[in-house]
């Protein structure tokens, strides 16, 4: 086993995984899987258990299906712990390595034994929830460096908080986990010819993310598809918003993946497989020819992507300033019927709702509360990876 220091990432570790699921289809992808696969940077983090009791905890079916929890770390170093190149964070404004590393983006993918359908669910950085091991209530981005620090800086130890917070939080058993960095995604993206993406609205954050692009259909790639994604600054929902660029960008890809003649090439093959090589961190169980084998006859109509449900997008809390406040009765339903093992419609909260002043000011209190959003603004419909969906 090989465990490295993480990098930047922000929802690019689907485009990986399904690359993992095309390059599959040809005999000639599964010599450089199995290749790949000796070369990977592993790390045992998948402790083989059942998750903290749940209304909605979802059972396997037979043992087939499977649950992937994709990660993404900030910081500033690649897969080997070597410091990004010093162009690459210049031109995507990421500033100084702090050395505090946060999980800036979550996703949870589960794909059904049987080859239906597959749902990835994003889970926004900044929900409020209980982190696993008895460290009480914080943002879930926290969760990696509260397990790291309290365990001697062992990022082992981090991402197990991690997965044991996700799995408490969603009432799902993690099978299988992966992270990517942030030059990685420059090289798939490349490898993949550029992703196209579509705005509702041109954009400029040059200040923050660098994302400066018009209104309409446009192909990126490298550090501009970066960009895209990481753009929070800005947008009317933040963080949500950008849960949803994720989300467009990752089904855009994918359907480019899953299209006849994309990975026809030997050299875009050889191209995904050396980026994998130098980009992601798998645990150590993972088996790529598995899950190729597993995946290969989903198409893109057969995936989805969704964000958890939101009560409240700018929850004031004491310790931890703005956050997303989550419901988890609600989020284990939620999830439970996106994954095919729960009822259509989650039950009512149980859980009482802070008061929220209309202005998102001082409640009576003293402390500041914003309104509860609109279902139609936090909790959009699913994005499928049939083409090309417009976002804000």
């Amino acid at each position: 086993m090989r465990s490295v220091r993480p990098a930047v990432v922000t929802g690019r570790t689907v485009v990986a995984v399904a690359s993992v699921a095309v390059i599959g289809l040809s005999g000639y992808g599964w010599s450089l899987l199995s290749q790949a696969q000796a070369h990977l940077t592993t790390d045992n983090v998948i402790e083989h258990h059942t998750p903290p009791a749940a209304p909605a905890t979802i059972q396997h079916q037979d043992g087939q299906d499977t649950n992937f929890l994709l990660v993404g770390i900030d910081s500033r170093t690649d897969v080997h712990g070597n410091p990004l190149p010093p162009d690459v964070l210049a031109s995507l404004h990421a500033g100084p390595d702090d050395h505090f590393l946060n999980t800036d983006t979550l996703i949870v993918v589960h794909v059904p034994g049987d080859g239906g359908k597959a749902s990835a669910i994003s889970i926004p950085r900044d929900s409020y929830v209980d982190i696993a091991g008895g460290y009480g209530k914080h943002k879930i981005n926290s969760a990696y460096s509260i397990g790291m620090n309290n365990h001697g800086g062992s990022q082992t130890e981090g991402r197990k908080t991690l997965i044991q917070t996700v799995e408490k939080f969603t009432g799902v058993t993690i099978d299988h986990y992966a992270e990517i960095n942030l030059y990685g995604f420059d090289l798939i993206s490349q490898a993949l010819g550029g992703v196209p993406v579509c705005l509702n609205h041109a954009v400029d954050d040059s200040e923050y993310s660098g994302a400066v692009f018009p209104a309409g259909q446009q192909t990126l790639s490298g550090v501009q598809a970066l960009q895209f994604v990481r753009q929070r600054h800005g947008l009317d929902n933040g963080d949500i918003d950008r849960e949803r660029r994720q989300q467009a960008f990752l089904a855009s890809a994918v359907h480019q993946l899953l299209s006849v003649g994309t990975l026809t090439s030997p050299s875009k093959l050889n191209d995904i497989i050396t980026a994998m090589q130098n980009s992601i961190v798998l645990d150590q169980d993972w088996n790529l020819l598995q899950f190729a084998q597993q995946v290969q006859g989903i198409s893109g109509g057969n995936i989805t992507f969704d964000t958890i449900p939101i009560v409240n997008i700018t929850y004031w809390t004491p310790a931890d300033g703005d956050a997303v406040q989550v419901d988890p009765e609600q989020v284990q339903a939620f999830v439970a019927d996106k994954f095919g093992d729960g009822p259509a419609t989650p039950p009512t909260s149980t859980t009482d709702t802070p008061p929220s002043s209309p202005t998102g000011k001082a409640a009576a209190d003293g402390s500041r509360k914003s309104p509860i959003i609109p279902d139609t603004t936090t909790n959009p419909p699913s994005i499928t990876a049939t083409g090309v969906t417009c976002v804000n």
